[in-house]
C-alpha cells in the first residue's frame, strides 16, 4: 500500500504533513532552493551576482538529497524547443532518481512579455498591457503564455511586475503597468488570471515597495511611509492575489532601514496574517545574499539564511547558497529553530502537491519536434494586444498618412527589430551576449512595415547614443525631399548600464537619449511635417518639441508585432485607442511626479517648479471619438458608507467607422482626515462602438473604493463629500457627480471590495 503523500484522493495538507514528517534535514533543505545551470565564471553577468552564484557543486552533488527548483533551462541560453524538452525530461529524471522520494523539482521561466525564450512570441510589455485598457485581452495573452509554458514541462512564471511607478528616472519603468495602483492591479490581475488558467504558478514582484526607490535608483533605499505603502504600493498585490496568484518574490530593497528579504512584518504579518496568502515566497535572485554582501544585515550566510526564512521566504534563487550547507549549519547548531524549515517546506511541498508532482506515475513531460512556441494564435493575440496600445498623443491633421504620402523614415529606431523589445524579451535579454545566432521569431521594423505601403526612403539621423552630424545631416537631406517625415525615436533596452531603458538603466533626467532630441529639432526645421512615434520604456519630455510636430505616437516596446501595429496606425488601418498608463512629464522633467498628487504636489504659487504634465494619465486621441451623454447618477445624492453608488454615461458613434473610447471615473475626495491626492482612478471601461452604435455605460461603485489609510494607520472608508469625475482621460473630465458618503467612520481590511462592477449595454 502507498504511503499516505502518495496517495491522490487524501488531502493534500495531510500528504504534505505526512511527507515532511517522513524527510531527514538535509532532504527538507534540499527542497528550499533552485539550481540555475549557468557557469558564473564565462560569459557576461549583472553587477554583483558572479560573487553572489558562490561554488558551482557537481550536478550529482547539488541533487542527492532532492531539489526544489530548477531555474530557468530554456530562457538561459538559446535552445531548440524540442531539444529544451528533452534536456529538461531528462534532468527530471536525474532528479527523481536522485532522492529517496522521487520529488521533481518545480521547473520557473521569466514571462514578462511572454516565455523568454528561443523561439517563443515575444508579446508587449506591461505598459503596453496597461495602455490597451483592455483586461480582457490581457488575459487571452496570459494564457497563451501559460499554455505554451506548460507544454514545455515549466510549472512556474516569474511575472508580473506589479509595482506602481513613482519617478519615471527608474530602469524598469517598462516592466511595469503605470503610475495608478487600481489600473496595475487590475491589469495584474487579468494577466495572473490568464497565467494560472493554464496550471502555471504566477510569481508577484517585487514585494513591495521596489519601484520607490530614493532618486530612482535601483536597488537604493526605499524613503516611504506606511501610509504609501497601504495606499499606492499595496493595493495591486491585493488584487492580484485575489485573482489567484500562488508565489510573491520580495523587493531587493530596503524601507526605512529594513530589508524586504528579512522582513517578517512585511512577508508573514502583512502578506500572510493580513491578506490570507497561502503560497510560496521566492527569493529574487541573491536577495538572501545580499542581506550580508549588500545590506550588511548579517555578518555570514548563516545568519542571513536565518533572517530570510524567519522573515518568510521559503525558497532561495536562483540557485543554493544561503539556503545550502550555511542553513544546515545554522539549524544544527541550534541558531535556527527547525520548524522554520518545516514551515517553508511544506508551502514548497503543498505547491508541488498541487502540480501533480508529487503522485505516483508522475512523468517529465517529454519531447515533441512538432513544437512551435510562436504559432499563428499567439502572433495573433500579440497583434491586437500591440495594435490596442498603441497611443496617438498629438495630431494636426497629417495623421493618418495620406495613400500617397513620400515617407521620410528616420531615426534611430526606425530600422531595427530591436526597438520593439524590452529588457526581459529573450532577444534582448540573452541573445544579446551570443554572436550569430538568429532572433528566432520574425520582427519586422517600422521602415519594412510602411514600405509596405507607401514609398519609403530611409537615414538613420544618429544611434540611440553618440552618433555624428553627418548622419544628422543625411536624415535632413531625405526629409527636405519627402512629403512627411516620420521620425522613430526612442530605447535601447538592456541591462545594467547596456541600453538606455531596463533594470540596471536609471537616468538622471528625461530628456531623450543621445542626439534625438538633436536630430528632432533638425528635422523640424526642414519644414516638413514631422510624425514622430516613440519607442520607448519610459516617458520622455518632448515639451520643447510638441507643439511643433505634425503628430505624435508612441509605443512602449510592443513586441514582435508592433511594427506592424504602429504602421497601421499610421496609415489609418486602425483607429489608435491606446491611453497612457503614465503620464508624459513637462518642462522640468528633472522632477520625479505622477499625477497621484495632493494639491500642494500640484502647481501652485509657492514653487517656480511646475509638475504639470504635457500629456496626462489616461490621455490618448483617436481619429474617430464617439460623442458623450450627460453623467448620471442612480443613487442620488448620497451615498451610504456601507453601500454602493452607480455612475452612467451614454456614448454614441456618429461617425462612419468604429470607434472605442475609454471611460474612466476618478474619486475626488473633498476633504479628508489625511492629505489625499486630488483625484484617483476607482474604474475604467473600454467601450467599442460600431458605426451608428450606442453604448450605456453603468459603473457601480463600492463604498469601500473611497478607503484610505487614516491617521492611526488604520484603512477607514470616511463619511463626508466625494465628487466622481467622469471622463476620457484625467484632465478630460466630462461629468461630475458630487456625493455625500453618509454614515459613521468604519474600518476596512483585506476582505473590501477592490474592484467596480460594470455593465456596458445597448439602451
Amino acid at each position: 500500500m502507498s504511503e499516505v503523500w502518495q496517495d491522490p484522493t487524501a488531502e493534500v495538507a495531510e500528504r504534505v504533513s505526512d511527507l515532511v514528517s517522513r524527510m531527514t534535514l538535509e532532504e527538507k533543505v534540499a527542497q528550499l532552493s533552485g539550481v540555475w545551470g549557468v557557469d558564473p565564471t564565462v560569459g557576461d553577468m549583472a553587477p554583483m551576482l558572479r560573487d553572489a552564484m558562490g561554488p558551482v557543486l557537481p550536478w550529482e552533488e547539488v541533487i542527492a538529497d532532492g531539489l526544489g527548483q530548477l531555474t530557468r533551462p530554456f530562457g538561459t541560453e538559446p535552445v531548440e524547443p524540442a531539444e529544451g524538452v528533452r534536456a529538461l525530461a531528462e534532468r527530471q529524471r536525474q532528479v527523481v532518481a536522485a532522492n529517496r522520494f522521487g520529488i521533481p523539482a518545480q521547473v520557473h521561466e521569466e514571462c514578462l512579455t511572454g516565455l523568454a525564450a528561443w523561439r517563443a512570441t515575444v508579446y508587449p510589455s506591461p505598459l503596453c498591457w496597461a495602455s490597451s485598457f483592455d483586461p480582457a485581452l490581457v488575459e487571452r495573452m496570459g494564457a497563451r503564455i501559460g499554455a505554451t509554458m506548460r507544454s514545455l514541462g515549466v510549472h512556474q512564471g516569474l511575472a508580473p511586475v506589479l509595482d506602481v511607478v513613482r519617478d519615471l528616472r527608474w530602469g524598469r519603468v517598462e516592466e511595469t503597468m503605470g503610475e495608478d495602483p487600481f489600473w496595475v492591479g487590475t491589469t495584474g490581475a487579468a494577466y495572473v488570471r490568464g497565467l494560472e488558467s493554464a496550471g502555471v504558478v504566477s510569481t508577484l514582484k517585487h514585494f513591495a515597495g521596489y519601484s520607490a526607490s530614493r532618486a530612482a535608483r535601483n536597488h537604493a533605499p526605499v524613503g516611504m511611509g506606511p501610509r504609501e505603502l497601504a495606499d499606492v504600493i499595496l493595493p495591486p498585490f491585493e488584487m492580484a492575489l485575489r485573482a489567484g496568484a500562488r508565489s510573491v518574490m520580495n523587493s531587493y530593497t530596503d524601507t526605512d532601514g529594513v530589508p524586504a528579504a528579512s522582513d517578517r512584518a512585511l512577508l508573514t504579518t502583512l502578506l500572510r496574517d493580513t491578506l490570507g496568502f497561502d503560497g510560496t515566497v521566492v527569493a529574487d535572485y541573491f536577495s538572501i545574499a545580499f542581506l550580508r554582501t549588500l545590506h550588511h544585515v548579517a555578518e555570514t550566510d548563516q545568519d542571513a539564511a536565518g533572517l530570510a526564512l524567519e522573515a518568510g521566504i521559503d525558497v532561495e534563487l536562483p540557485s543554493p547558497n544561503a539556503y545550502a550547507d550555511p542553513l544546515l549549519a545554522a539549524v544544527v547548531a541550534g541558531k535556527v529553530d527547525e520548524k522554520l524549515v518545516d514551515r517553508a517546506l511544506f508551502r514548497v511541498l503543498r505547491q508541488k502537491c498541487e502540480l501533480g508532482l508529487l503522485d505516483p506515475g508522475w512523468r517529465p513531460v517529454e519531447s515533441s519536434e512538432s513544437l512551435d512556441l510562436d504559432d499563428p494564435e499567439s502572433r495573433q493575440v500579440a497583434l491586437e494586444l500591440a495594435r490596442r496600445s498603441v497611443v496617438l498623443l498629438s495630431n494636426d491633421g497629417t495623421l493618418p498618412l495620406r495613400p500617397d504620402a513620400r515617407l521620410a523614415v528616420v531615426g534611430p529606431r526606425a530600422d531595427t527589430f530591436e526597438a520593439m523589445l524590452g529588457c526581459y524579451s529573450f532577444p534582448m535579454h540573452v541573445l544579446v551576449h551570443y554572436d550569430g545566432i538568429e532572433r528566432g521569431v520574425d520582427i519586422a521594423t517600422v521602415r519594412e512595415a510602411l514600405a509596405a505601403s507607401h514609398d519609403v526612403t530611409h537615414a538613420l539621423g544618429c544611434p540611440v547614443l553618440g552618433g555624428d552630424d553627418s548622419q544628422i545631416e543625411e536624415a535632413v537631406a531625405v526629409a527636405a525631399e519627402a512629403d512627411v517625415c516620420v521620425v522613430v525615436l526612442g530605447d535601447q533596452a538592456g541591462l545594467f548600464g547596456n541600453g538606455t531603458s531596463g533594470e540596471g538603466c536609471d537616468v538622471a533626467d528625461l530628456r531623450l537619449p543621445g542626439r534625438q532630441e538633436e536630430l528632432l529639432e533638425a528635422l523640424l526645421a526642414t519644414g516638413t511635417p514631422v510624425v514622430a512615434v516613440l519607442l520607448v520604456g519610459r516617458p520622455y519630455d518632448l515639451s520643447r518639441q510638441a507643439d511643433r510636430l505634425a503628430g505624435l505616437v508612441c509605443g512602449f516596446f510592443p513586441g514582435e508585432e508592433g511594427a506592424c501595429a504602429v504602421a497601421d496606425v499610421l496609415t489609418g488601418r486602425v483607429d489608435p485607442s491606446g491611453r497612457l498608463p503614465v503620464s508624459f512629464p513637462g518642462a522640468g522633467s528633472t522632477q520625479p511626479s505622477t499625477y497621484l498628487a495632493p494639491t500642494l504636489g500640484q502647481r501652485s504659487e509657492v514653487s517656480v517648479v511646475d509638475p504639470t504634465p504635457l500629456f496626462p494619465f489616461g490621455h490618448g486621441l483617436s481619429y474617430a471619438s464617439p460623442t458623450w451623454g450627460p453623467v448620471t447618477s442612480a443613487g442620488g445624492a448620497t451615498w451610504d458608507v456601507e453601500g454602493t453608488t452607480e455612475v452612467s454615461v451614454e456614448l454614441r458613434n456618429d461617425t462612419d467607422r468604429p470607434v472605442s473610447d475609454v471611460v474612466q471615473v476618478y474619486l475626488h475626495d473633498v476633504a479628508a482626515s489625511v492629505v489625499r491626492p486630488v483625484q484617483q482612478l476607482v474604474a475604467a471601461a473600454r467601450v467599442d462602438l460600431p458605426p451608428g452604435a450606442a453604448r450605456r455605460v453603468t459603473i457601480g461603485l463600492h463604498a469601500d473604493l473611497t478607503s484610505f489609510t487614516g491617521r492611526d494607520l488604520v484603512r477607514i472608508v470616511e463619511p463626508g463629500a466625494v465628487e466622481l469625475w467622469v471622463g476620457a482621460s484625467s484632465a478630460d473630465i466630462r461629468g461630475t457627480v458630487a456625493l455625500d458618503l453618509t454614515g459613521s467612520a468604519r474600518q476596512v481590511g483585506a476582505e473590501r471590495v477592490l474592484e467596480p462592477t460594470v455593465a456596458i449595454e445597448t439602451p
